[in-house]
């Protein structure tokens, strides 16, 4: 018997802020850690690169419904009227989601990198509904936050 025990190592348990473009909020890189329920294996830098992409892909996809609240006056996305949950907009929490979950699928897309051993391919296939599903919730998040059912039907 040996004592050596595994451990996963551990990610910096200091909060890192993610500095966004100023009108959708910063976010919190040790509170998305703990969203995702990520452990070390993910450092703080590829967390910070997903997250980096996440924002740029979901602002992209938010910058008409920015543009015309802008036009409405409001100054952020925390000052677009509406309902407020823990002393936040409805809004806001929608976005973090957003981004929690598109962060979160390509992670889990790139787990498939880390080992080419039968068991690891197993564990990628079985994390890639787990991306497919943080797709979604953030797709469905966007919806949300335009305002828009979460399925598009079209007749054919």
């Amino acid at each position: 018997m040996s004592a050596f025990i595994a451990t996963n190592a551990t990610a910096t348990a200091d909060p890192f802020p993610i500095i966004n473009d100023g009108w959708f909020p910063d976010l919190d890189g040790a509170h998305l850690r703990a969203a995702l329920r990520l452990d070390g294996s993910v450092t703080d830098a590829r967390l910070e690169v997903a997250t980096v992409n996440a924002l740029i892909e979901v602002n992209r996809e938010l910058s008409l419904y920015r543009r015309a609240r802008e036009e409405e006056g409001h100054a952020s996305l925390a000052a677009v009227p509406a309902s407020q949950l823990q002393g936040e907009s409805y809004l806001v929490h929608l976005y973090r989601r957003a981004i929690a979950c598109s962060a979160g699928a390509e992670l889990a897309e790139r787990m498939r990198d880390y080992s080419a051993t039968g068991d690891g391919a197993e564990r990628a296939d079985a994390l890639t509904p787990t991306a497919d599903e943080y797709r979604r919730d953030a797709r469905w998040a966007i919806r949300n936050i335009l305002g828009i059912a979460h399925t598009t039907v079209e007749l054919i």
